[in-house]
């Protein structure tokens, strides 16, 4: 299905029925990412899925795709679908755009989980990074620059031991274009310091991820629990960056539990 949006067509999938959850996939990835995860969780669950902006199936508009923008997608796509209020599953850039999402439309909000994400903005040399990077695939193509990534973004594990899932991984990322993925780099690039709403989120909050994450490490899930009150911190063995489609069936058990405690309730 297609959500119209000023400048850009917005792709997004409903699946299942039951209280509403949310699923924010990461970068540079789409909507399928959370296939895995999906059809463990729809039979008690109504999913609503999107390709974020500069993703998958979905344009990328004008300009860079910054947090505000994909939250503003976000907010409009729960009216076109008719979500009041939910949970919210939102795995790296996911997360990025859950925290601004929570400033803008907090009212919608019931519950959070953040996956392999961090609160804290790009360190200038990670902005000078990303904005080369989005320079880069326009020069390359997205395939070579996706190629060069997948070490960060899929933990030691599987990509030793696991090529099936790791092909999969990068199958989830086949639609993205080069135009598309530099949006989205400089959209990162430009988004806020998290930390200080951290404080701020009154509602029940699951932190998760991958032991072998390289790109949002322990450390910074620990920093990112302490900082909210009553988070819960759960971290999944021989995962990375991509834990909830490299380790689905353990990722859908966790977020199924919380959600069962923490959503749909009045």
């Amino acid at each position: 299905m297609i959500l119209k949006r000023d400048d850009a067509e917005i792709y997004y999938e409903v699946r299942g029925t039951g209280p509403d959850v949310v699923l924010v996939h990461p970068f540079p990835s789409c909507g399928e990412f959370w296939a895995p995860v999906a059809e463990r969780l729809e039979a008690r669950f109504r999913l609503v899925i999107p390709d974020l902006r500069g993703h998958g199936r979905s344009g990328a508009g004008e300009g860079s795709a910054t947090m505000r923008k994909h939250a503003q997608d976000l907010a409009a796509l729960c009216d076109e679908t008719g979500v009041g209020r939910a949970a919210f599953v939102g795995c790296s850039i996911g997360g990025y755009v859950l925290f601004e999402f929570w400033r803008e439309f907090r009212q919608r909000v019931q519950a959070l989980v953040l996956c392999d994400t961090k609160a804290g903005a790009d360190t200038d040399e990670a902005k000078a990074n990303r904005l080369r990077a989005a320079d880069d695939v326009l020069l390359k193509g997205p395939e070579t620059v996706i190629d060069g990534m997948m070490e960060k973004l899929l933990g030691e594990s599987t990509r030793r031991n696991r090529l099936d899932v790791a092909r999969a991984a990068r199958q989830t990322m086949a639609r993205s274009t080069a135009q598309g993925i530099a949006a989205v780099q400089r959209g990162m690039a430009e988004r806020p310091d998290s930390t200080s709403t951290l404080m701020t989120i009154d509602v029940p909050v699951l932190v998760a991820g991958g032991e072998e994450d390289t790109l949002a490490p322990r450390e910074e899930l620990e920093k990112m629990a302490r900082g909210i009150r009553g988070a819960e911190l759960k971290m999944v063995a021989q995962a990375g960056h991509y834990a909830p489609f490299e380790q689905a069936e353990e990722v859908a058990r966790m977020v199924r539990q919380f959600l069962e405690k923490n959503a749909g309730r009045a």
